[in-house]
């Protein structure tokens, strides 16, 4: 099971950036040539292009002070004069992208470097290998399974047939401890509502089963049933954004309605938690933990084994996270972070569950414990040192015994399987590494390449260097840099910085196809490893949280100056770009410096920080950033809040702002208002404008043939802003 849940609410325009989000796009005013020209028929955007946004008369009071709200109707995300306002904006957006006269040479390079064959690592169950295989433009990758790994592959699930437009997606999938049925979730338009559905195996044929209203939220069998979370049904209209509350986790036996699940724990005292139920992998035991915010939970464990046992708890608090790797007999393997910032793990003997006799397997060390797994008899754990991946094997007793080597510095993921697993499968990716699958022999700690990405692109030439800089108040703060070979350092380079900074969420090497775009035409790509993620453990997050948020900004804001006062680039030719948290991270630096950037893409940001728990699960978000209804909490977020800081007058960086209109994570009138504020307030010449997605969601899911559009639509406004024709040379 590993560690609890936490949001992965970061925005999945992975496409662009690689890492864990992307960006949006810009402003027509591109040339034939690479200088700063205007071209025919176009011009600058001034005030009156944009669409009218009316403004009401609405004021908030919060611990006396007065905060004026008067773009509030742009919350009713399903009125009629919503919608109509935003048809008008994509309007005006498209109408200016289309006026960029390479955008569509960048769609076209795009679509072709995307088609390669995409694998996911084989996994195993009953006697068949599965594995996700996208054909390269694919909507959505198709699960295909084949009996050994060396059987014929033959087609199980084809999630591409789910809709005619490719906006419906895969979630989690299950299959029974015998393989003999397998659950599956589906996201339509990429909300994060679920709906589940079950197969026979043997026949590859949908049952009766159908389950709604499931969200945040995985599926763990017992028997011939599976537990899962779920909320009540909404009320008609209110399923993107009204507040999530009563979250309750049921059993479904197979064959039977919905309607007929059993409840197994709700909280009727504590509407804003949210609940998580698992078993180990011998079904023996249940285990489900409690969270208030997105980070620390409670922990119970239920014997299976055993009529109308109780849950008995072994954390009741919230103030630390934990985890259950697996089971051994009675005993527990925990992943936590009690007492140990970096994580360790402890062993929970059920027998005598109390803390003071748990016995601790693996102490902290120097670097951050991400996840671990239990097979053949080993402990594989998942490290991070400087944000890059070390693995390391251990016993069962807590004693190590190697590491594993791996191909440069980047980021590995997988090692899992069943217990009884001689083999495991793992994907190895950096900047400049294309996503590789390898299969590891425990026994011999040995990988062997399984499957090699089918890239049409030359990695040898381009470079990764990974700096540290000095933040505002002399804090080292880790950067990856990417470039082609033999850069000039001549401070006129397209630069792209990209970071998230919070939730505890690491930044990790990554490789992302659509990036190449940018750097086949000599940009810069950098990742800085800000405060609030989880680099270096709890101590890192802790330091980007409420009130210290703060620091997160200073980081970013020092990252670029760094790359500016090294010649990598300069204001004129630096974009920044984050998702989610990150979009907040890119609305707030915008404001605070908007001499340092060029262009600014906040993608599905939280905006408004004095109404952002309100909204779905936005509440889970208030131990990261504060509360507005908290009076000291309230001065701080004031101070950042990207709506709220808009000064009038000031001429901000080129902003393209992108959100979804199924967004029910980051609900899209954050950023709604945040442009309208902008469009209202900003001064030339720079464009100040939104590109609102249909069909789509918080990013998890989307389509192929959305990415590459959204893609294009980012690196053309990019370009076109800092006055660079990617094709002049060609």
């Amino acid at each position: 099971m590993n560690r609890p849940f936490t949001f992965i609410w970061v925005a999945a325009l992975a496409a662009v950036t690689g890492c864990t989000t992307s960006t949006p796009t810009a402003s027509p005013s591109a040339a034939t040539s690479a200088a700063t020209q205007t071209p025919a028929g176009s011009a600058k955007p001034s005030t009156s292009m944009y669409p009218k946004t009316e403004k009401i008369n609405h004021t908030d009071t919060y611990h006396g002070t007065q905060v004026p709200d008067p773009y509030r109707w742009l919350e009713a995300d399903t009125a009629q004069n919503v919608a109509d306002w935003v048809k008008a904006q994509n309007d005006v957006t498209f109408d200016y992208l289309a006026k960029i006269p390479f955008r569509e040479q960048i769609k076209q390079r795009l679509t072709q470097l995307w088609n390669y064959p995409k694998y996911g690592s084989p996994f195993r169950e009953g006697d068949y290998y599965y594995f996700y295989k996208n054909d390269g433009l694919q909507n959505q990758s198709v699960l295909y399974r084949q009996k050994g790994l060396n059987g014929t592959p033959e087609l199980f699930l084809d999630p591409n047939k789910l809709s005619e437009d490719g906006t419906t997606s895969l979630g989690s999938l299950n299959f029974s401890k015998d393989a003999k049925y397998a659950v599956y979730t589906t996201s339509t338009g990429g909300s994060d509502w679920r709906d589940a559905y079950v197969l026979d195996v043997a026949t590859g044929k949908k049952l009766s089963d159908e389950l709604h209203w499931i969200k945040f939220s995985g599926t763990s069998w017992h028997k011939d049933g599976f537990f899962y979370s779920r909320y009540a049904e909404p009320t008609q209209g209110s399923k993107m954004a009204n507040k999530n509350e009563y979250h309750k986790v049921y059993y479904h036996k197979v064959g039977t309605p919905q309607s007929q699940d059993q409840l197994i724990w709700e909280d009727k005292a504590h509407p804003l938690r949210l609940l998580f139920a698992g078993t180990t992998q011998d079904e023996k035991y249940l285990i489900l933990t409690a969270s208030e915010g997105t980070s620390n939970n409670s922990l119970y464990v239920k014997d299976l084994t055993k009529l109308n046992s109780p849950f008995v708890p072994l954390v009741e608090t919230f103030d630390k996270e934990y985890g259950v790797v697996e089971n051994i007999g009675d005993k527990l393997i925990v992943l936590t972070n009690q007492n140990a910032p970096k994580y360790k793990l402890v062993e929970i003997d059920l027998k005598k569950p109390q803390a003071s006799n748990w016995k601790t397997l693996v102490p902290e060390t120097d670097n951050v414990l991400n996840y671990a797994s239990l097979v053949n008899g080993r402990l594989l754990l998942n490290y991070m040192k400087d944000a890059a991946t070390l693995v390391r094997v251990h016993d069962t007793s807590g004693k190590w015994l190697h590491d594993v080597n791996l191909p440069t510095i980047g980021t590995a993921d997988g090692f899992s399987g069943k217990k009884e697993d001689k083999t495991v499968f793992y994907t190895f990716t950096s900047y400049t590494y294309p996503t590789t699958i390898y299969q590891y022999d425990i026994a011999s700690n040995t990988s062997t390449l399984f499957r090699k990405s089918e890239v049409d692109v030359n990695m040898e030439g381009y470079e990764t260097k990974q700096v540290f800089y000095p933040s505002k108040d002399g804090t080292k703060v880790p950067m990856f840099i990417t470039h082609k070979k033999g850069l000039k350092l001549d401070g006129n380079n397209p630069t792209y910085l990209y970071a998230y900074g919070g939730f505890n969420t690491s930044m990790t090497p990554g490789f992302s196809i659509a990036r190449m775009v940018w750097l086949e035409n000599g940009g810069v790509f950098a990742v800085a490893n800000i405060r609030g993620g989880g680099e270096y453990g709890e101590a890192w997050h802790k330091a980007g949280m409420t009130p210290n948020k703060q620091n997160v900004f200073d980081d970013f804001i020092a990252a670029a100056e760094y790359l500016r006062d090294q010649k990598y680039t300069s204001p004129q030719k630096l974009a920044i770009a984050g998702g989610s948290n990150g979009g907040l991270l890119i609305g707030a630096v915008a404001n605070q410096r908007p001499d340092l950037f060029k262009v600014a893409l906040p993608a599905v940001g939280v905006m408004d920080m004095l109404r952002f728990h309100k909204f779905t699960i936005g509440w889970a978000w208030v131990p990261e950033y504060g509360s507005s209804d908290d009076a000291a909490q309230f001065q701080n977020l004031l101070k950042f809040s990207p709506i709220h800081n808009i000064k009038e007058g000031v001429s901000y960086p080129a902003t393209l702002v992108t959100t979804a209109d199924h967004d029910d994570r980051v609900v899209p009138a954050h950023s709604f208002k945040y442009i309208a504020t902008l469009q209202e307030k900003g001064a030339g010449p720079n464009p100040y404008l939104i590109r609102v997605d249909v069909k789509a969601g918080h990013g998890a899911g989307k389509s192929t043939t959305a990415q590459i559009a959204e893609a294009a639509d980012v690196w053309s406004f990019v370009y076109y802003n800092m006055g660079v024709n990617p094709f002049a040379a060609q």
